[in-house]
């Protein structure tokens, strides 16, 4: 997949003309917060997982981590990141470029984003973001729900 493609998910919300592009890498949460001019914090990075039934993706504040313990509470099953190898594969997109929109897997939003007005994750490859509320990302992405499964950000810090 990549931005051409994420585009109509994007449309279909009137969210297409949101999507900015880089003429440098965006794939990682400093790197993106340094081209779209925000805190990292406000980077929403798409982490890959694999469950029993096959693979999801949570959607977190670029400050958060996952939290072990919340996760298998959450799941009932261990935290198991995707080796990267596997993500374009089982999920339609390269690692640095996940995003939630078209995704062939069901969707999670960490409770870590509601905190901000803004949040930017990638619209399809290591060169992008769009800019959206939570409320948007949730709606565009068709998120399964909100979760809390991270630990390490900054309830107060927003």
């Amino acid at each position: 997949m990549s931005v051409e493609a994420v585009l109509p998910f994007l449309h279909e919300f009137g969210l297409a003309d949101r999507v900015m592009r880089f003429a440098s890498s965006s794939a990682t949460v400093e790197l993106a917060a340094g081209c779209v001019g925000c805190q990292p914090a406000q980077i929403a990075k798409t982490l890959s997982f694999r469950t029993a039934e096959g693979a999801m993706l949570i959607v977190t504040a670029g400050d958060a981590k996952i939290d072990n313990p919340k996760y298998k509470a959450r799941f009932h099953q261990k935290a198991a990141m995707l080796p990267a190898d596997e993500v374009e594969t089982l999920i339609g997109l390269r690692v640095g470029g996940v995003c939630p929109f078209g995704a062939r897997v069901p969707v999670y939003l960490d409770e870590s984003l509601r905190r901000f007005a803004t949040v930017y994750p990638a619209a399809g490859d290591d060169h992008s973001a769009v800019r959206l509320t939570p409320a948007e990302l949730e709606t565009a992405s068709g998120a399964a729900g909100w979760v809390d499964v991270c630990k390490g950000w900054d309830e107060v810090g927003a």
